[in-house]
């Protein structure tokens, strides 16, 4: 059975500029069979379904909404390569094996996104020109030069800027330099979604939307996921819902906190302002703990967010700061007319790593990429698939880690709003 999605997707900029929505049925029926079932339709779970199907598993993905209808349609489009962490303290913390092992899976990222995006030929609007960091006070640039010969010691090419060169390349005139890592880029993130969901499809996964998973259990060493208008049985089973994670497995949703991000983007600029604005195509974000980013789409719009309000619906006064923020940032835009504003959740963790667990026989679960989703969660569904075919911590090159729920999850939101203000003042200081 097909349905249209359309009219289920939030609004925003990705959603008007992404043309025909893939189509995709429901779940119906009783008791198909798989290898794996993927609850999930973002970038982590299509990314799983994409390599599990290369390889001749049989799958499902089962979505709530659309496909890439939560942060993976919503969020900023930017394809970074790593971890916060930078590569000294991944082998100060996992040791020199496991450490270098992450470094090399997590650092090589972003180019398993440009790779699938030519091996499939997804139309996305992809750039693969590099990702800025733009400093914000000459403390962060002090750490982005140690960042950046820590990876240099790794065959990382980057460059380190200057507060002109960073303005020459991004327009902005308020920085105190930065770095130009070239493994980065960005991309339309709905689009890339579609295409990652086309490209599974048509290697045979199944692809379910408007299929939520209201139950699972065990039986006879598989799993029953049951939706209410249908059911399918597994071998194995990928929790793949990040910052929308719900109860469907105990504890997981405590695992992480949603956190909102709420973005804005300009009609399509004139010609001479376009031209003063990263006009080299790479995109753009800041260092201070809370952030800016900025990306030109294809159509010539000055896209930029930061986190926003802690809710999901979102209007223009909630994106009153940003707006002034923008206007100061890149003052050229002038009186532009202002047409897109949205939200979505970003799912963040305590320790601000990824996680990736197996919480039980034949279950895997990744979520938690702390505002770094394009890159992270592409290559986590790569190494989902390798985990659902036997592979260790070390050969995928992330640790497997028990489920642990944050301590008073249940106030968690107040935490976050807590340490927004007490980030936002620590950024005033240049502290």
């Amino acid at each position: 059975m097909r349905h249209d999605v359309r009219n289920s997707y939030p609004p925003s900029l990705w959603y008007d500029t992404a043309g025909q929505v893939p189509a995709f049925g429901q779940l119906t029926g009783y008791d198909r069979q798989y290898d794996v079932a993927i609850v999930g339709g973002g970038y982590t779970g299509l990314s799983t379904a994409l390599h599990l199907a290369e390889k001749g598993l049989s799958c499902a993905v089962l979505e709530r909404h659309g496909i890439g209808w939560g942060a993976s349609g919503r969020n900023g489009g930017q394809v970074i390569a790593g971890l916060k962490y930078d590569p000294d303290e991944l082998v100060a913390l996992f040791g020199p094996d496991l450490g270098n092992a992450m470094i090399r899976s997590t650092g090589g990222a972003a180019a398993s996104v440009f790779e699938l995006i030519a091996r499939y030929n997804i139309a996305c609007h992809a750039v693969h020109n590099g990702w800025i960091q733009a400093a914000h006070c000459e403390k962060a640039l002090a750490r982005l030069r140690i960042k950046a010969a820590q990876w240099a010691a790794r065959g990382v090419d980057s460059e380190i800027l200057d507060a002109r060169r960073v303005a020459d390349l991004t327009g902005a005139q308020t920085y105190n330099g930065g770095w130009l890592d070239p493994r980065g880029g960005k991309i339309q993130p709905l689009l890339y979604a579609f295409g990652l969901a086309k490209a599974a499809a048509s290697l045979g996964a199944d692809i379910f939307v408007n299929s939520a998973v209201e139950n699972m259990t065990r039986s006879a060493g598989r799993w029953r996921l049951g939706t209410g208008q249908g059911n399918l049985i597994a071998r194995q089973v990928v929790l793949a819902t990040n910052g929308y994670t719900d109860g469907l497995w105990p504890h997981l949703r405590e695992t992480v906190v949603p956190a909102y991000s709420i973005q804005i983007s300009t009609e399509p600029l004139v010609p001479e302002i376009r031209k003063t604005i990263l006009p080299d195509g790479q995109a753009l974000s800041e260092t201070r703990r809370v952030l800016r980013y900025s990306q030109m789409d294809a159509h010539g719009r000055l896209v930029m967010g930061t986190r926003g309000p802690a809710h999901d619906e979102t209007t223009w006064k909630d994106a009153t700061p940003l707006i002034k923020a923008m206007h100061r940032i890149f003052p050229q835009i002038g009186e532009v007319r202002l047409d897109h504003v949205w939200v979505g959740r970003v799912g963040m963790t305590a320790d601000h790593f990824p996680h990736l667990h197996q919480p039980a026989e034949g279950v895997h679960a990744a979520l938690g990429y702390n505002g770094r989703g394009v890159a992270m969660a592409t290559v986590m569904g790569r190494m989902l698939a390798q985990r659902v075919q036997g592979a260790s911590a070390l050969e995928i090159g992330f640790p497997v880690t028990p489920l642990e729920p944050i301590a008073f999850h249940q106030f968690s939101g107040l935490g976050v709003s807590a340490y927004g203000s007490w980030y936002r003042l620590l950024d005033r200081l240049k502290v």
